[in-house]
């Protein structure tokens, strides 16, 4: 295995990425020419070319490298760089070749301040980003939660920004599949912004990463999660966006993921709702698919469900290998009337959040249907049943 980037270039990249705001094109080209540490020597001397001048003549003598490798490691996060055997370079390398066709906002970062158990050279693998709007309706925030979980019980990674409202449902229901999620920030990686979402930052680091360009210390702002948001719409393979307002930040990320090569899902809601009109757009002009479940997003983004499908030999009975749970609620369905999810957990016994956890995934395998009337048992059986 590659060893892990040495002291010397780790802290020169510490250093660049304190003095110039990403994405900062010029300098990202001469770091790749020189290497980090040389490059980080001619910026402190100022010898550098006018547009690398232009992105770090204002902070080129704030050096606080070391201090900023202290200030992660107290919150538990590292400095992951480009030489590291772990640096995620398959999903950002789409972030490059833009830069050349001059699409804003691309740009590939000189390195990312993580913290988290998980590990970025395979937790994006097969993931997904799922956003929207941070003053969400009841409606979008329980159909991203279904998507999390939904995605998540399969393997997905789920990547968002950890905002209020659908970014926040989304986290949480990849956690309550016992899945992984990533939450990019627009702030320093020692910051928990929104403040009301530090033990759900946490409980993402968990398992997961919380991800950040941006060195310990530095503040929010809008533009920084404009720009954080080509790499929302970079380390996934599909871009979902469940409520969107017609000019807001999640339809900025599904843009930018569309001019990525990206595959972008939208999903419907209620044409009387504010909240709708940027999924709707994105679907009245083509820029979208329609994401009418997680069945449909997982076949727009390819055979990643195919271990869902029960084996050529599985037992006669397509209930067969249900879990206790799964297996009541699938009984306290019809197949010619659908029901409520409350009248299944009244029927089942089974808690209401764990109905709404379960029928996603029970979809998936071919158990059930979602109705217009509610869910029904499926007619033909799971896919690959009997």
């Amino acid at each position: 295995m590659t060893a892990p980037a040495d002291e010397e270039t780790r802290l020169a990249r510490a250093y660049l990425m304190r003095v110039a705001e990403p994405p900062a094109h010029a300098l990202h080209a001469l770091v790749d020419v020189e290497g980090a540490p040389a490059a980080a020597e001619r910026v402190r001397s100022g010898n550098v070319p006018a547009r690398v001048r232009g992105e770090t003549e204002a902070r080129r003598h704030v050096d606080r490298a070391g201090e900023d490798l202290v200030a992660a490691d107290k919150v538990g996060a590292r400095l992951l760089v480009p030489e590291d055997p772990d640096w995620p370079a398959w999903p950002l390398l789409c972030l490059a070749p833009p830069v050349d066709r001059g699409l804003r906002g691309a740009g590939q970062p000189l390195g990312l301040w993580v913290r988290g158990e998980a590990s970025a050279g395979d937790v994006f693998d097969q993931a997904v980003s799922v956003i929207g709007a941070r003053a969400a309706t009841s409606y979008g925030e329980h159909v991203a939660l279904e998507i999390g979980y939904g995605l998540a019980s399969t393997g997905m990674t789920i990547v968002s920004g950890a905002a209020y409202g659908i970014d926040g449902s989304a986290h949480r229901g990849a956690l309550h599949a016992g899945g992984r999620t990533v939450a990019v920030l627009g702030c320093g990686i020692d910051i928990a912004y929104p403040a009301g979402h530090d033990r759900l930052l946490d409980r993402i680091a968990g398992t997961g990463l919380v991800v950040s360009e941006y060195p310990p210390g530095t503040s929010p702002a809008r533009h920084r999660f404009l720009v954080r948001n080509r790499l929302i719409a970079a380390l996934s393979t599909a871009t979902v966006v469940v409520e969107a307002g017609t000019r807001s930040g999640a339809k900025n990320t599904a843009t930018t993921a569309a001019s990525l090569g990206k595959v972008v899902l939208a999903v419907p809601g209620p044409i009387t709702s504010a909240m709708s009109v940027g999924c709707h757009d994105l679907l009245r002009t083509g820029a979208a698919q329609i994401a009418g479940s997680v069945a449909e997003i997982l076949e727009a983004v390819g055979p990643l469900g195919e271990h869902l499908r029960p084996p050529a030999s599985s037992p006669k009975r397509s209930t067969d290998g249900l879990a206790e749970q799964a297996l009541r609620v699938h009984e306290a369905l019809r197949r010619e009337e659908g029901r409520s999810m409350e009248e299944v957990a009244v029927d089942s016994g089974v808690p209401l959040d764990r109905v709404r956890a379960l029928l996603p995934g029970l979809e998936l395998t071919g158990h059930v249907e979602r109705h217009e009337d509610g869910w029904r048992q499926a007619k033909g059986g799971p896919r690959g049943g009997h």
